[in-house]
């Protein structure tokens, strides 16, 4: 009941954010960002991606972080870290991040950064740490013999990944919640200590539609059941192939009843720009491959200039580099500021 309550009253403070952000974009500062465990898929760029992409070309300021420290949280080794860095600016550049307008930035880089979470982490208990269900369920599902100091500290890095730009406004899902809200805790008793400096960051609840895998569980990275942005149409259309449907042959969007063909249906109403309800309708009685070829269509349409931008840009790695080093040096100055402003609170600048 408690979590309903909490989703409730997001839901509506992020409806009141929303009609503010289209009357003064300019007051918000966002920031959201990825692990660079590999590609990005469709999953996140309806969850994430096209939102942030929206966000920014309302004219809210944006700090995008590649969090590439925190991918040892769950595993015990950083493999093709430079890789998968590389191939989150570029995911980023084909969806329509602006780099001349968004911070993108990776979390290594930024020292004074990381320098903020000791003091962050004095302000939260271990019994706060681990009951945090977020940090349960990455615990559960962890690559690691042993969970790690990192994986348990994770929310106070989120903290500090949010606060040390003093950014107000951070696009969450519903399974995020409980970390900004110890987000907002540290805020709130770092000022109540040593004064007024830091903001309250709000949630906003992101409308990610829940897309499955092609196996029908969740879509992830991890597990292979995933379209990748930068997959050919070959490719998109092979694995829609082999996803997961069920036995019966009319097809309806039912999301509780029919969670595998649902998903289909809505994926293919979100690159439409349509009702699911009524791309079913006309699916009818079509069955599972009619259903798949009209999934197959509307993902390879909708990808094509993405994919086409992505290709442009993977033929210049200069650049991609050029808008690392240019935002690690915009995310250091930041920084470094509210460094200074949260010793000089602290009283340890001597």
């Amino acid at each position: 009941m408690t979590t309903v309550i909490e989703t409730s009253t997001a839901a509506r403070r992020s409806a009141e954010l929303e009609e503010q952000i289209a009357l003064r974009p300019n007051d918000f500062r966002v920031l959201t960002g990825d692990r660079p465990t590999g590609l990005l898929h469709l999953g996140h760029y309806f969850g994430t991606l096209h939102n942030r992409v929206r966000l920014q070309r309302q004219g809210v300021e944006m700090m995008v972080i590649i969090a590439d420290y925190q991918v040892l949280t769950d595993r015990d080794l950083a493999e093709h870290l430079g890789e998968h860095v590389d191939d989150l600016v570029l995911d980023y550049l084909a969806a329509g991040i602006d780099p001349q307008t968004a911070t993108i930035f990776t979390h290594s880089a930024v020292a004074a950064l990381n320098q903020l979470l000791l003091p962050f982490l004095s302000l939260v208990s271990v019994s706060e740490l681990s009951r945090n269900p977020t940090v349960k369920d990455e615990i559960n599902h962890s690559r690691q013999a042993a969970v790690s100091g990192l994986m348990f500290t994770y929310p106070a890095h989120q903290a500090a990944d949010i606060l040390f730009c003093k950014a107000n406004l951070v696009p969450v899902g519903q399974d995020q919640l409980p970390h900004l809200e110890l987000t907002r805790t540290i805020a709130r008793r770092f000022n109540d200590r040593y004064g007024r400096l830091l903001p309250e960051p709000d949630a906003l609840l992101s409308p990610a539609p829940l897309l499955l895998g092609t196996d029908g569980t969740k879509m992830s990275k991890s597990r292979g059941n995933a379209i990748t942005l930068s997959a050919t149409a070959d490719e998109t259309a092979r694995l829609i192939r082999g996803a997961k449907t069920d036995a019966q042959r009319h097809i309806t969007y039912d999301p509780q009843s029919r969670p595998e063909v649902s998903s289909l249906v809505l994926l293919a109403a979100l690159c439409l720009g349509r009702d699911p309800h009524d791309v079913a309708a006309d699916i009818g009685p079509g069955g599972a491959a009619a259903l798949k070829r009209t999934v197959t269509e509307a993902v390879n349409e909708h990808l094509a200039p993405m994919r086409e931008r992505r290709t442009a840009f993977a033929q210049d790695r200069g650049y991609l580099r050029r808008i690392l080093r240019e935002g690690n040096e915009r995310a250091n100055a930041i920084a470094e500021a509210t460094l200074a402003e949260v010793r000089s609170a602290m009283g340890t600048r001597y």
